[in-house]
């Protein structure tokens, strides 16, 4: 009897805690649901040549690994830090007069550096991957500003588009992504922990095509092509050119 009531007691603690982040107090609420990829297997049309020239802001903010984010010397934010993270230099993104900045906590927070307020905050992860106190969610990836929109990829297995007034998702897929991504007016390209190229359907999610790649490393945009690595990509079809 001793031994059932353990178990069950095991049980219902796994239960209890797929909705609890182990590194943040509290319960919270994933911030999408899980469901399969919806690849649509279809090609990309009227693509640009190359990704247009767009004058990035000036962004004096550093971040450190412990979540701290600082102008010079002096605080802006000060995070939960994590005991499991990936080594990586985080840099915030600037905004208007706003920063944007990826946690170790799978986490997204804008900011207002002048009164050091915080204007919302969104989680960028599967609730699946808060289960057990090992977890790592890192938003490894660059924040991308595009248009009146947040692009952010993390290691909790997540691909959002968020509103940059409000911090709502528009969207999230379940892909998890540490390199940089590709962010055109009507979709992504994103390089998925699982070794796959993806170009995503910024208006819905939807992912155009899958193609896996040998090197999981930053991608690139030229010419209607993905380089990555050693491998060009059309980037309407996803098929393999070299």
């Amino acid at each position: 009897m001793r031994k059932i009531s353990l178990i069950a007691l095991s049980v219902l603690t796994l239960v209890a805690c797929d909705k609890h982040d182990p590194i943040l107090p509290g319960v919270r609420n994933a911030i999408f649901l899980e469901n399969k990829l919806n690849i649509l297997n279809v090609d990309i049309n009227n693509l640009p040549d190359n990704i247009p020239e767009q004058q990035a802001s000036y962004c004096p903010y550093t971040q450190t690994q412990t979540n701290v984010i600082l102008d010079g010397d002096k605080k802006i934010f000060s995070g939960f830090p994590t005991p499991n993270t990936v080594a990586c230099d985080h840099k915030p993104v600037c905004g208007g007069k706003y920063v944007y900045a990826g946690l170790t906590t799978g986490t997204v927070v804008k900011i207002n550096p002048q009164t050091r307020g915080i204007m919302w905050t969104a989680d960028v992860y599967k609730s699946s991957n808060l289960t057990g106190g090992a977890s790592v969610v890192d938003i490894v990836s660059p924040i991308v500003l595009n248009d009146k929109y947040v692009y952010v990829a993390g290691l909790g297995d997540a691909f959002c588009k968020l509103d940059s007034d409000t911090g709502d998702k528009k969207w999230c897929i379940e892909i998890g992504s540490s390199q940089p991504l590709i962010v055109l007016n009507k979709v992504s390209y994103i390089i998925g922990t699982d070794d796959n190229l993806y170009a995503i359907r910024n208006s819905d999610g939807a992912v155009y095509w899958a193609s896996p790649v040998k090197q999981n490393t930053a991608p690139e945009y030229e010419d209607k092509q993905i380089i990555v690595g050693a491998q060009v990509f059309d980037a309407e079809s996803g098929s393999i050119i070299k």
